[in-house]
């Protein structure tokens, strides 16, 4: 008996399935010859997942999506000090440069400050939270379709960090990773993806495009104050810089919004295709796998990566006391 890796019961036995919620973990042959535990030694206490297992723990998911939530309502704040900018240099523009005009927008601007700030430290947060949550369906698709996927395991958080190619790189990964996780034979949606996807990328062109030009405004504004004929241009620049910054914003709403049914699809998917067995369980599309060959992994052996060595490609051994590989 091990945990298991959908509900973390300790109930699942040598035919590879959870007596408590019927998630399939591995077949038999491939955990021991014999109804006896499947490793000499007994699993360090909280180790996440046995060896070869999925890691199918609900509470990163969930905090993700609160996280998620939380940067969204953030960004309305954010959309509604942009608006509030935008009125006050409109109202500078109709009523000239004076005392109360300026006040007003020293305040907005106060006001979209601690905006930002919010929005920035909820965003870090669902930033990290969603960089562990992606890391680990990557590492539960390479047990469900071992050698199908374009990038290692690394790219799985690091491809968000690193410059111009986090604007496709991590979009592969998540096809790959949906690709992996559906149904034998069946195919994976994409439709929530794609549209999620798109939100992300024209909201980041838009907040690129609002600050070029606010920077730029604001930069003649400091240097030449409200003096001269090209003052009217100048904040006007800086009200095409608000409306941009607010539309990218309510872009990045929807694209949070989005993002949660994704974390939310995708967990679904990983979760019916653990179920489903190695290559579909009896009764399910593809049939059942050979024994010894968790989710379809060709010559999977206790205590190695699935499609390791055995499978035609290095890949290092499997950690026993955690779900991914030795040295993750």
């Amino acid at each position: 008996m091990y945990p298991c890796g959908n509900c973390r019961a300790a109930a699942v036995g040598p035919d590879g399935r959870c007596a408590a919620c019927g998630a399939y973990q591995q077949q038999a042959a491939a955990m021991a010859p014999a109804p006896a535990p499947a490793y000499p030694y007994p699993p360090m206490p909280g180790a996440p997942m046995p060896v070869g297992g999925v890691d199918l723990r609900r509470g990163l998911r969930i905090a993700l999506m609160v996280a998620l939530g939380v940067s969204t309502a953030v960004l309305l704040f954010v959309f509604w000090t942009e608006t509030q900018t935008r009125v006050a240099l409109q109202d500078m523009l109709d009523n000239g440069v004076t005392s109360t005009t300026e006040q007003d927008i020293q305040d907005r601007d106060a006001a979209a400050t601690v905006a930002s700030v919010l929005s920035f430290l909820s965003m870090a947060a669902s930033a990290t939270l969603w960089a562990v949550w992606f890391r680990r369906a990557r590492i539960n698709a390479e047990f469900f379709a071992p050698g199908s996927q374009r990038f290692g395991i690394g790219w799985a958080a690091g491809a968000w960090f690193t410059p111009v190619v986090n604007f496709w790189f991590p979009k592969q990964i998540v096809n790959d990773i949906y690709k992996s996780s559906a149904l034998p034979g069946a195919r994976a949606p994409k439709g929530l993806l794609n549209s999620w996807w798109t939100l992300w990328i024209a909201s980041g062109v838009c907040t690129a495009a609002s600050s070029v030009i606010s920077a730029s405004a604001a930069a003649r504004i400091a240097t030449k104050g409200y003096d001269g004929s090209s003052w009217r241009d100048d904040v006007e620049a800086l009200k095409n810089a608000s409306n941009i910054s607010a539309f990218g914003t309510l872009l990045m709403v929807a694209a949070g919004v989005l993002a949660l049914l994704v974390v939310r699809q995708l967990g679904r998917l990983q979760e019916q295709r653990a179920m489903a067995g190695p290559g579909g369980a009896p009764g399910m599309p593809g049939g059942p796998a050979p024994a010894g060959v968790p989710y379809g992994a060709p010559g999977y052996v206790p205590g190695q990566q699935p499609g390791g060595p055995a499978a035609g490609w290095p890949n290092p051994p499997q950690n026993p006391y955690g779900s991914g590989p030795a040295g993750y």
